[in-house]
């Protein structure tokens, strides 16, 4: 019994335990910080087991232009409530850029919006 602890159930503890330290030291370090401001024209909850909010921000720079799109994922229900009131206005959508996520269930970007402004 010592034996099956020490070389089977020992280092998949490890292994487990190193996983779990690095999923938590991506969700919560955030590797850039930033704003972004236009039209959000697509916002869904999707997943089949892990349900994320993603969406997608129509940034206009000049009248006449081709739009650049900023694909995004919502974690705070809040938030997500926030920006179905506003979808086609203009907003900022504050965001954390976390790299390196071991998975899609967090959500399928890298960019995690955290707070919708308004604009005028």
């Amino acid at each position: 019994m010592y034996k099956f602890f020490k070389y089977l159930l020992l280092p998949l503890l490890v292994i487990a335990g190193l996983l779990t330290a690095y999923t938590w030291a991506a969700l919560n370090w955030s590797y850039s910080s930033g704003e972004r401001a236009g039209y959000v024209q697509k916002f869904s909850n999707r997943g089949f087991i892990c349900k994320t909010w993603e969406g997608e921000l129509a940034m206009v720079s000049m009248p006449g232009t081709m739009s650049e799109k900023f694909l995004f994922t919502v974690r705070n229900d809040a938030v997500a409530q926030k920006i179905n009131a506003n979808l086609g206005k203009k907003v900022a959508l504050k965001y954390d850029q976390h790299i390196g996520l071991p998975s899609s269930c967090f959500g399928e970007t890298e960019y995690f919006v955290i707070e919708l402004i308004i604009l005028d």
